[in-house]
């Protein structure tokens, strides 16, 4: 694994060199105004969207560079360890240059990035119940048979190869003036900011984190790696315990702020970029954009905030998940409690009255055990969609008339 001292000058020359060379396989991903997003925080933002290169994130170019490099030469094949968009991007990058790839993941990876890794051609070996865990194994099996290990971020090769992101947003934005980059071990954000200061950008850089799982922002407040005991978050492409200790003396000369934010705060993002902006993010992709939203984070000025969208691997129960909480907290689903007589015909009368006022019930579960009903009745819980939130209001309030007792869950 390459890594240097922070005595390292990044090279214009040298960045530009390594982003050509992987631009057979790597994408030049698009940048998008986004004017929701400008009218919500008061100020011009782009978005580049990672989340539509190839594999789903911007790991590829990382592994690209890893796989090209010198030390990769003559040895065996590579190795690595993963949760899902690393081993995505070095398993797309191995195929590509034909070398062996062997990826270890937790045994309690998605079932769709297990999948995705494999279909990559990597030979997928799970391990633990922590990427730490697979770590371990993969190093382990890197001094067995004369594999390369890959690490996802502390490696100032992957740091080089991620700087093609930054290389491309200034070719793209003529006034970029400040970027916004998701932070997990912090390979991203280090490749995106070599390459900004090599080319003499004095663009502000903000880094932003998961407050679930933050320690790279306490750690570039306190001037040492700080670690965490949980990363339990839905932005979990970002959830790492640890920083880098290459990564975070890097960040300490380039970037200038680093900041947390909420749950909800992301959930809010990867919805909106799914119904305004049409793109499908990670939670931690949407990060920048939530750190928008929520007032975590203030755009320029004046010139242009890029937001890095950094990957689009979600898996499709959880983004279901996320908007249907969306959907609920704005008031477009709402889920109720009610008592009807026990006999044919009333759960017909409880049904019309809803679909009279336009609501739409799109879940419907009888309840008879675990709530206190009287002799003659049964329990209904229903899931109502409606146009918005004073109509689903509206819903409640005919169905309370109609003689029902409600109670409403959510």
């Amino acid at each position: 694994m390459t890594t240097e001292p922070t005595t390292w000058k990044p090279s214009l020359e040298e960045l530009e060199a390594i982003w050509r060379a992987s631009a057979d396989t790597a994408k030049r991903t698009p940048v998008f105004s986004f004017g929701v997003l400008d009218r919500r925080c008061g100020g011009k933002a782009a978005i580049k969207a990672e989340n539509l290169q190839r594999t789903g994130a911007f790991k590829i170019r990382g592994a690209l560079a890893k796989l090209r490099s010198e030390e990769a030469q003559g040895c065996n094949g590579v190795v690595a360890a993963s949760a899902g968009n690393h081993g995505q991007g070095l398993a797309y990058a191995a195929r590509a240059l034909g070398m062996r790839c062997v990826v270890f993941m937790p045994l309690g990876a998605a079932v769709s990035k297990l999948d995705a890794v494999a279909a990559f051609g990597a030979e997928v070996r799970q391990v633990g119940l922590a990427v730490d865990e697979s770590i371990d194994a993969a190093r382990g099996l890197a001094e067995e048979e004369d594999l390369l290990f890959v690490h996802p971020f502390e490696d100032l090769t992957i740091i080089k190869g991620q700087a093609g992101v930054g290389l491309e947003l200034m070719d793209q934005i003529d006034d970029i003036a400040q970027v916004m980059v998701p932070i997990g071990g912090g390979g991203l954000i280090c490749g995106i900011a070599a390459a900004l200061r090599a080319a003499g950008s004095k663009a502000r850089i903000i880094g932003i984190q998961a407050e679930a799982c933050a320690p790279f922002a306490a750690s570039f407040d306190a001037g040492e790696q700080r670690s965490v005991a949980s990363a339990a978050t839905i932005a979990d492409g970002i959830a790492v315990k640890t920083p880098g200790k290459l990564n975070l003396e890097l960040a300490s000369r380039w970037v200038d702020e680093v900041v947390a934010v909420d749950e909800d705060a992301i959930a809010e993002a990867m919805v909106l970029l799914a119904e305004r902006g049409k793109l499908v993010v990670e939670g931690a992709g949407a990060a920048g954009v939530a750190a928008l939203l929520s007032g975590r984070a203030k755009p320029a000025s004046s010139g242009t905030t890029a937001i890095v969208l950094s990957g689009g691997n979600v898996d499709a129960r959880v983004f279901a998940a996320v908007i249907n909480r969306h959907q609920t907290g704005i008031g477009r689903r709402t889920r109720l409690f009610t008592r009807i007589d026990d006999r044919p015909g009333s759960l017909a009368g409880l049904l019309q009255v809803v679909a009279d006022h336009g609501g739409n019930v799109i879940d419907l579960t009888h309840v008879r055990d675990g709530v206190s009903l009287g002799l003659g009745e049964s329990g209904v819980e229903l899931v109502i969609e409606s146009r918005n939130g004073r109509h689903g209001a509206d819903v409640l309030a005919r169905v309370r008339e109609a003689g029902y007792s409600v109670v409403q869950l959510g």
